[in-house]
């Protein structure tokens, strides 16, 4: 049993590391196109680095999450560690929820509002 955990703990870790270089990948890809389109347009490169950066770390947070909860649940299942895990899961989340607002404008649980149709 000790061996399954040692390699689901070396899992998690993977994971983790996963997110991180997601993370720390999409934040210098998205530099590198906003200084390749800073020069066209500073308004709209500014846009798309808030856009892309924000993608990126959205998803590195969920690959974070999906390690952390790994990792809790393979190593002894204390309450401080539930609760530990909680705590991260809710502020991971609140963070994602934030960004995900700030990107698109809206809540996820909210539709599209209705396009506009021009009359001639």
């Amino acid at each position: 049993m000790e061996d399954i955990t040692y390699y689901i703990e070396y899992v998690a870790r993977i994971i983790e590391g996963v997110g991180v270089m997601i993370i720390a990948l999409g934040a210098g890809i998205s530099l590198i196109r906003f200084l390749y389109l800073v020069r066209k347009d500073k308004r709209q490169a500014y846009k798309l680095l808030r856009l892309e950066l924000g993608k990126a770390i959205l998803l590195g947070l969920e690959i974070l999450v999906a390690a952390d909860i790994i990792a809790t649940v393979v190593t002894e299942p204390t309450m401080d560690r539930v609760v530990t895990l909680g705590l991260i899961v809710l502020i991971r989340t609140f963070l994602s929820l934030s960004l995900q607002v700030e990107l698109e404008g809206k809540f996820p649980w909210q539709s599209k509002p209705p396009e506009k149709i021009e009359e001639p």
